[in-house]
């Protein structure tokens, strides 16, 4: 009797796990699956409220991945997004990089103290900088210039990096550093053969950050671009997709939909690794 209990005990945990994880599985996958069905269906379909929005009711169309392609610069956006995150990717990490290291091994309060007064200059709207930061590019005449975005976003990017990564440089220990010396090498040497192949999963985290940032922003982009040809996908989209108060939704799901698909197969391959550059810190 007791053996047909505890059967029937692990039966249900099993059970149980299995529907926690297709809810969590299905809410997660949601999304994707609401943008993929939307860029294939007809606008027909899409406006009848009669139909179930989860399935087809008429044949699937290329129609908005047309206009999408064909009717703006969808496929210049991609470029000039992704030549601006891997500028400011590298930016933010020979930035934030030396100066996490430095504060993380910085003796008595003020490292922290520094830490957390860098992390607070993150904390600020861009709403209120983007002011100030149109008198800079103005002087440096890069009005319609990618460069402009290149300069204004390690603003927000290498505040949150710094504080991110000062969190993970403290959680390795010194005595790593210092065996390191001991065998001959100097302080950078130490740093760069010692300290850097153990961050991995901080440097990565601060990359698929920054990356994705420079993806979503906005009020950067279209206050210092005016050209079409230099636009981010974060701004084209919505500049040529919504036309008063009209909305293409599908070209526009078909948008959001390959926009996102690189950076959720990135978060894929390396959850593992992103989850443990936020958390290591605690965890030590």
């Amino acid at each position: 009797m007791n053996a047909r209990v505890a059967k029937l005990r692990r039966a249900g945990g099993r059970a149980g796990h299995a529907a926690i994880l297709v809810f969590f599985v299905t809410f997660l996958a949601f999304p994707f699956y609401w943008m993929l069905i939307t860029t294939f269906k007809t606008t027909q379909d899409l406006q009848n409220t009669e139909h179930n929005p989860y399935l087809f009711h008429d044949p699937p169309t290329l129609h908005h991945l047309a206009v999408l392609f064909e009717d703006t610069q969808f496929l210049q956006w991609l470029v000039n997004t992704g030549l601006v995150g891997i500028a400011v990717v590298v930016i933010t990490l020979l930035l934030a990089v030396p100066a996490g290291y430095a504060l993380a091994r910085m003796t008595g309060p003020w490292g922290q103290t520094l830490g957390v007064a860098i992390f607070l200059t993150y904390l600020v709207p861009p709403t209120i900088l983007f002011i100030p930061f149109s008198r800079i590019i103005a002087m440096l005449g890069l009005q319609d210039s990618l460069w402009s975005l290149v300069l204004v976003y390690p603003s927000f990017t290498v505040p949150f990096c710094t504080w991110l990564l000062m969190g993970f440089f403290k959680a390795i220990p010194r005595d790593l550093e210092d065996a390191a010396m001991i065998d001959g090498l100097s302080r950078f040497g130490a740093f760069v053969k010692v300290v850097m192949p153990i961050s991995v999963a901080g440097l990565l985290t601060a990359v698929i950050f920054a990356f994705t940032l420079v993806t979503q922003e906005f009020v950067y982009g279209v206050t210092f671009i005016t050209s079409s040809s230099s636009y981010t996908v974060s701004v084209g989209v919505p500049t040529f997709l919504v036309r008063g108060d009209v909305y293409f939704w599908g070209s526009m799901m078909g948008a959001c939909l390959i926009a996102s698909v690189p950076i959720a197969i990135i978060y894929n391959f390396f959850v593992d690794r992103f989850v443990a550059g936020f958390t290591v810190g605690a965890v030590k």
